[in-house]
């Protein structure tokens, strides 16, 4: 992906995959295995076993109250993050038992694995929810550039590899990786507040005469933002690898902002919180069509969505069939929400509960019904117990309106990143085909 990152810096070293975590593991290990090798007996023993029982029970209770409980986030943690916290109040308080009657340096490497145990744990985590896949997203300093530089940027590159120009043109169209910046989408029609959005242009989109190919408007979580889908998401990496498949064919992805600010959430309806949903079927399908060489007719076009954005996708997509012809809903609510039933009804619906009810996706579909060429992909990780009920539940009904249906279940993954990377992957060839991305001899080679 072309991007201002350079794949050298130690920034962009991978946060979530094997060398660095298999490293940061094994350093933590040994020192904690240093300090159990201090002074032995019975007694110690048995308190350090009972340490790091009561430690992990503690570890787990914390996890439970912070996502069952208190709920800060709206989603529940996943088995493997729960593992985790579990884990580091079992090793804490064998650290913390052992720290008296060790000799200098022992305790030196005690205090020292208290760290080396929290950033384990913490890597962890990142690992299993996805959110940070480098250190540059960890800082915050990831960024894209315009769509039009990032694109000078392609040409260029392709110049200085293949001087001749014939060869610099087919080298663009078929280049490894496709193109991410920003454009801005304005609103003429709603005046609804948004931030820059990001497109993704596939290698064939690359083209001096580009074909004209199916297009998603995609939408990220919230609170979030566009970029979220290409550094936690991971999306470009993803697409490319389908486009290198697919002699550089990928659907040109738009990210636009459909929140206005990464706490907003003005639910994807026309409210007092802003005009949300005339921004993203108005204002942002006339920006796509008058800036980007795309197929025309609705059976070329996906939106899709994660999270509050998954919401959004079935809400937008299933009342608006003579736009999009398929829906890509990822981990997606029942219902629209901003807090509580009450504050999302008066803030978002004018306190009006029948408008509120009429917003539900199953209400949309319902009122729809029955479709002839609509399609949904619905995707939630089998361990998101909060969602999981719901997702199945919009999928029963998207089918029973009359909705080409299609259901996955992210194996090991909860509400995070790492099952939006499985649903990216997994719908792709659905995708493609329902879009008429591929030749049918290419389509039949894929399935």
């Amino acid at each position: 992906m072309d991007s201002l990152f350079s794949a050298l810096s130690p920034l962009d070293i991978s946060l979530i995959d094997a060398p660095l975590l298999g490293t940061l593991y094994a350093v933590t290990g040994f020192a904690l295995l240093l300090v159990l090798l201090g002074p032995s007996g019975v007694r110690r023993a048995v308190v350090t076993v009972i340490g790091a029982v009561v430690g992990a029970f503690g570890g787990w209770a914390l996890a439970w109250f912070i996502t069952d409980v208190w709920d800060p986030w709206g989603v529940s943690f996943s088995t493997g993050t729960r593992l985790w916290t579990a884990a580091l109040g079992a090793s804490l308080a064998v650290l913390v038992l052992n720290l008296g009657g060790q000799v200098r340096w022992r305790r030196g490497v005690a205090i020292g694995a208290i760290g080396l145990c929290l950033l384990s744990a913490a890597a962890g985590i990142n690992a299993d929810v996805g959110q940070f896949p480098t250190l540059r997203v960890a800082l915050g300093l990831a960024s894209y550039p315009p769509l039009d530089a990032a694109l000078a940027t392609a040409k260029a590159h392709a110049e200085a590899v293949h001087p001749d120009s014939a060869n610099a043109a087919t080298n663009t169209a078929s280049n490894e990786s496709g193109v991410v910046g920003t454009v801005t989408i304005p609103a003429t029609i709603s005046g609804f507040v948004s931030r820059d959005a990001l497109v993704y242009l596939p290698p064939a989109a690359q083209h001096a005469n580009p074909p004209a190919l199916p297009v998603v408007e995609m939408l990220s979580g919230q609170p979030g933002s566009p970029s979220d889908v290409f550094t936690a998401g991971r999306l470009a990496d993803i697409l490319d690898t389908y486009a290198r498949a697919h002699s550089g064919l990928a659907p040109i992805v738009v990210v636009p902002d459909q929140l206005g600010a990464p706490a907003n959430n003005p639910m994807c309806v026309d409210s007092a919180l802003g005009n949300s949903a005339s921004y993203l079927t108005v204002d942002v399908p006339d920006w796509i069509r008058s800036h980007l060489n795309v197929t025309a007719r609705p059976a070329g076009w996906t939106i899709a969505g994660f999270s509050q954005g998954g919401t959004c996708s079935i809400q937008l997509g299933a009342a608006h069939p003579e736009l999009y012809s398929t829906i890509l809903d990822i981990s997606g609510e029942l219902v629209p929400s901003n807090g509580n039933e009450a504050h999302t009804v008066q803030s978002g619906f004018g306190g009006s509960a029948s408008r509120y009810a009429a917003a539900a996706p199953s209400a949309i579909l319902a009122a729809h019904q029955p479709y002839a060429n609509l399609g949904a992909i619905f995707v939630v990780g089998d361990d998101d117990m909060r969602f999981l009920p719901g997702v199945r539940g919009l999928a029963d009904a998207a089918q029973r309106a009359g909705v080409d249906t299609h259901l996955f279940e992210s194996p090991g993954t909860a509400h995070d990143w790492r099952t939006v990377e499985y649903a990216w992957t997994t719908a792709l060839p659905i995708i493609a085909a329902r879009t008429a991305l591929l030749a049918p001899t290419v389509i039949a080679m894929t399935r």
